[in-house]
């Protein structure tokens, strides 16, 4: 059997992955001439749209989670058991800051420079589309899964539509429920063993 991943060694990955997505938006944003951080703009307006923009997700969330649907338990279980001994090992500022390396990364990518320069293509609505269908399917854990990632995706986009292109309200709304969710798997895993003992 493997010996688990240290607490260290977890939040390392968790860097390198996350990161590479930023040089890979980096990149992809060089040879597509579109700066995956030109849009994230520290605003009043995007930081009260972001935080609000949160509720909806941890709503869903928080009703999803409770489903006894058994492609919702599976999910559950798949996240109690994967990421829940990593995430129980971790401080509540290193779950921060994987939620915010999360946010800001995957949000370069997918809302910074693919849903922007699918719209420069084909108009808002297709670039909402493609950006997530990849974005879910970034996301593919389970069939359920991969289109809940894609729905989440959609309405982060829209919510850099209707914040005029402020990749801020994506970011901050990916993080806090990112940093949310993290929370509710860590009292889950840990309800779960103090039951079992």
């Amino acid at each position: 059997m493997a010996e688990p991943l240290s607490k260290g060694r977890f939040l390392a990955l968790a860097t390198v992955f996350e990161g590479g997505l930023l040089v890979v938006a980096l990149l992809l944003g060089w040879w597509l001439d579109r700066n995956p951080l030109a849009g994230l703009r520290w605003q009043g307006r995007a930081l009260s749209l972001g935080l609000l923009g949160t509720l909806p997700l941890l709503v869903f969330f928080g009703v999803a989670y409770r489903l006894e649907i058994p492609q919702m338990e599976r999910i559950k279980r798949m996240l109690l058991e994967t990421l829940g001994p990593l995430l129980a090992r971790c401080r509540w500022h290193e779950l921060a800051y994987v939620a915010a390396l999360a946010g800001i990364c995957e949000e370069a990518l997918f809302r910074g420079v693919l849903q922007p320069w699918f719209e420069s293509r084909w108009g808002p609505w297709p670039a909402l589309l493609l950006s997530n269908v990849l974005f879910g399917l970034a996301h593919s854990v389970t069939l359920l899964y991969t289109v809940l990632a894609m729905l989440t995706g959609i309405y982060l986009g829209w919510l850099l539509q209707v914040s005029d292109g402020n990749l801020l309200v994506p970011v901050l709304v990916h993080s806090l429920y990112d940093f949310a969710a993290f929370l509710v798997v860590v009292l889950g895993y840990r309800q779960q063993h103090v039951a079992a003992d």
